[in-house]
């Protein structure tokens, strides 16, 4: 059974990796294709290598650990960057679901959702009452953070390799409440 757990030191070149895979199939189309084949899992790798030397940054990213294939999925964790304007300003702490992804061939089988509710445990410990998370407005994972009870509270446009995409956020205002799959209407 894939296994989620806070990530180690060890674990940079297997996040790396899923990462450059991972964005490379989901944002095909979306993002300028140079900026997709450019991702190097090194550079990827390097990156998160420093994030995760620092323990600060490294309370916030978790891996999904299979037994046969190592590291498949990956989340990150922290206080928010940039607060969505929808926000009602009653929320005590913010926090930020800054990534999360599983690779295509272990999509549907629960981790991200399981990701997701160690990114939640993490922020409640860390005393945030809610999470933000942003994504690209035409991802089609947006369904799955409608289906985990995500409210949408925000757009922004950013740009990206020379190119403007719009982005929106999601917010959950409750960390406490079980993060079940919610029947969506397309279901």
């Amino acid at each position: 059974m894939t296994v989620i757990r806070r990530a180690r030191a060890g674990d940079a070149s297997a996040i790396g990796r899923v990462h450059v895979e991972t964005w490379q199939a989901t944002y095909a189309g979306l993002l300028p294709d140079s900026m997709l084949t450019e991702m190097s899992d090194v550079r990827q790798s390097a990156w998160w290598q420093r994030l995760l030397a620092d323990p600060r940054e490294a309370r916030g990213i978790f891996v999904a650990d299979d037994p046969e294939m190592g590291v498949v999925g990956f989340g990150s964790c922290g206080p928010v960057r940039d607060p969505p304007e929808r926000l009602d300003g009653t929320e005590v702490r913010v926090g930020e679901v800054y990534t999360l992804y599983v690779e295509p061939d272990f999509q549907n089988q629960g981790l991200g959702r399981r990701l997701l509710d160690a990114l939640f445990r993490q922020l409640r410990a860390d005393g945030c009452d809610t999470a933000v998370l942003w994504m690209l407005a035409d991802n089609p994972t947006r369904f799955f953070y409608e289906g985990m009870g995500g409210q949408r509270v925000g757009d922004r446009t950013d740009t990206l390799a020379g190119r403007d995409v719009e982005e929106v956020a999601y917010a959950w205002r409750d960390l406490d409440a079980p993060l079940v799959r919610r029947k969506l209407a397309t279901d």
